[in-house]
């Protein structure tokens, strides 16, 4: 019996846990003196000898695309619901898009600025690799299974908390600037509806940092085939309440030509999220898409009219 218990010990790994690792506490030339097996600090993950270590890469290319559309989704909210609730008194509506755009924009900026290192536009991170680095809270072990060792940490160092803090820059941001923009220029608007676009934002940036919390590793992986299915699915649903037949239609009015155009943006963005140009031969011909639905919906929008399916139903009875 007595000879059991260090056969025990000897038996049990080095360091349990898929995220937990010993943090190193002094290094003495090539010999490094390591801590208990626990929680790696902020800005470490672990190696593949469970000993944390410093982040000290930059995001890749496809990192900075999934930090682009994160930025991107209070903005889009912002302009849908700016255009929502000014109606057609939409003089205010341009001055309210531009404040919205410098209030993402200077967000971003300062949301750089104060990540590591403190002054720099560019952030060191660590690189993903699996789905699971983005939940950590999952993988807490539990060696007795009594006693659970926390390990929880941002293995992903800095993609999930860097959007919460740009969200809060950009919250603060539009509290300060908005309700006075709003109060001196939209004075074709009734009282109640003037704040409602800000009203509208105080709902969303919730929604959006739940939608980070629990989906943001979901989104990286997807957020650019998101982009395209939500760019077609807009773009036609915008079209046909536009009542938009023709080449001629858009042309009619500057607004349909820019929302045409910020969805070809938008989908251009989906494309090179896909494919991460990694190879420019390759990869740049399939922007020539961009445009293709649009115009395919232009040339059957005249045989889909339903007035005329019914028309003809009729006639063929």
């Amino acid at each position: 019996a007595g000879s059991a218990l260090p056969a025990a010990v000897d038996i049990q790994p080095a360091c349990l846990g898929l995220y937990c690792g010993r943090t190193v506490l002094s290094v003495n030339g090539s010999l490094e003196t390591y801590g208990d097996c626990g929680v790696c600090p902020r800005g470490q993950r672990t190696d593949d000898n469970k000993i944390c270590r410093e982040c000290v890469g930059s995001p890749d290319r496809y990192d900075w695309l999934y930090l682009g559309f994160m930025a991107m989704l209070p903005l889009v909210l912002h302009w849908f619901f700016i255009e929502w609730y000014s109606g057609k008194k939409s003089s205010s509506a341009l001055l309210q898009h531009v404040t919205a755009l410098f209030e993402c924009s200077i967000a971003a900026i300062v949301t750089l600025l104060v990540s590591d290192p403190v002054g720099s536009l560019h952030i060191r991170s660590c690189k993903v690799k699996k789905l699971s680095d983005w939940y950590t809270m999952l993988y807490n072990p539990s060696p007795d299974y009594i006693t659970t060792v926390h390990c929880t940490h941002e293995a992903v160092y800095p993609l999930y908390t860097i959007v919460f803090i740009y969200y809060a820059f950009c919250l603060v941001l539009m509290m300060l600037l908005r309700p006075l923009l709003v109060k001196k220029i939209a004075c074709g608007l009734g009282k109640s509806d003037r704040f409602k676009s800000i009203y509208a934002a105080l709902y969303f940036f919730p929604i959006l940092t739940v939608l980070q919390a629990v989906g943001g590793g979901l989104l990286y992986y997807a957020f650019p085939y998101i982009i395209l299915v939500l760019s077609l699915v807009t773009l036609a649903v915008y079209m046909s309440a536009s009542e938009v037949e023709s080449f001629k239609d858009l042309l009619v009015r500057k607004k349909r030509l820019v929302v045409l155009v910020s969805h070809w943006l938008l989908h251009a963005y989906g494309i090179i999220s896909i494919s991460k140009l990694d190879k420019l031969e390759q990869d740049l011909p399939l922007l020539a898409l961009v445009p293709a639905p649009a115009f395919f919906y232009l040339l059957t929008a005249k045989y889909t009219e339903p007035s005329r399916i019914l028309s003809e139903g009729g006639n063929g009875h």
